[in-house]
């Protein structure tokens, strides 16, 4: 696997926190702050939809 370039952490109001990140190849990962060796990945595209989706507060339990 490539190198992950992660980055900061995106804290909501409670205590959930995740780091998006990318690697040379294109691919998106995801992952809980602090726990960053055991992500989701996935296309830009969805992951990029899901994180909008938890900004808005639609998904914040998921993690």
């Amino acid at each position: 696997m490539s190198d992950v370039n992660w980055e900061d952490s995106f804290c909501g109001e409670g205590n959930s926190c995740y780091r998006i990140g990318t690697d040379g190849a294109g691919n998106s990962y995801i992952a809980v702050a602090g726990f960053e060796d055991r992500f989701l990945t996935d296309s830009r595209e969805a992951l990029q939809q899901m994180i909008r989706d938890i900004k808005a507060g639609k998904a914040d339990h998921l993690l």
